[in-house]
């Protein structure tokens, strides 16, 4: 496999497109790769394994054929949830091993095993944090970067603010740093890069996109939203985020 790292530091702008549930899919992977930068998307987004191969062999062909047209194409990557109540985790992790996607991205959970099972094909693994705690325990698992989510993410945002965080996690490692929350424009991401991170980690801003999967209605919702429509809250998932009140909303549920 093409050295990734080296991919890396020759994309046209530091930035992951992060992968979104129900929101990145084929087209967006693709064409967000071809307009240099790293494009993801959720494993589970593909409802079924076999979905979920399709979906792999699409990505890996389409992208193939933009090299081959002499285009400087981004790396693309997965989101693993590595967390125990993933009942695809198995499946999703042989398809990994098969398809060998140059960066795989883990949420919720140690990521030990799915570190070796990337390196040994020369992928790169990063690991979604909010604290300083979880920091500490995937970087054990020799990932080669974090992904701080600070506040202000969107889904499973933390609560640190990006300088501490940042400053605080290059005691004690000296992999990628990725910054994600309310980074939206050209000068968040130099801000991030002032700071001290590699990377920014991009979601909101590519959602209204014509290759999102997202649907129209949520698209516009999205647009409209200001600050004081965002509720930070763990009765959803069991796990904190921050969602669209009107979303909420859309759902039948009182954001009270």
């Amino acid at each position: 496999m093409e050295n990734v790292k080296k991919q890396l530091e020759a994309l046209d702008l530091p930035v992951i497109a992060a992968p979104m549930f129900l929101v990145s899919g084929i087209e967006l992977v693709v064409e967000g790769c071809k307009s240099g930068v790293v494009t993801t998307f959720p494993l589970l987004n593909a409802r079924t394994s076999e979905e979920l191969e399709q979906w792999m062999q699409e990505i890996i062909a389409q992208l193939a054929e933009a090299k081959e047209s002499n285009s400087k194409v981004a790396p693309w990557g997965v989101n693993l949830v590595v967390h125990r109540s993933n009942d695809r985790y198995d499946a999703d992790v042989e398809l990994i091993k098969k398809y060998q996607p140059p960066i795989v991205i883990t949420s919720l959970g140690k990521p030990t095993d799915i570190a070796k099972v990337v390196h040994e094909y020369g992928g790169l693994v990063f690991s979604d944090v909010i604290s300083i705690k979880h920091a500490k325990k995937a970087a054990e698992a020799e990932i080669d970067g974090l992904i701080l989510v600070c506040n202000g993410a969107g889904g499973h945002g933390g609560t640190l603010n990006p300088m501490a965080f940042v400053h605080e996690v290059k005691q004690f490692f000296d992999g990628l740093i990725i910054l994600s929350g309310s980074i939206s424009h050209g000068q968040d991401i130099l801000a991030a890069q002032v700071i001290g991170a590699d990377l920014a980690y991009m979601g909101t801003r590519f959602i209204a996109t014509e290759e999102s999967i997202a649907s129209q209605a949520y698209k516009e919702m999205l647009l409209e939203a200001q600050a004081a429509d965002i509720i930070y809250t763990d009765k959803i998932s069991g796990v904190n985020a921050n969602f669209i009140v009107q979303s909420v909303l859309n759902a039948g549920l009182n954001p009270n």
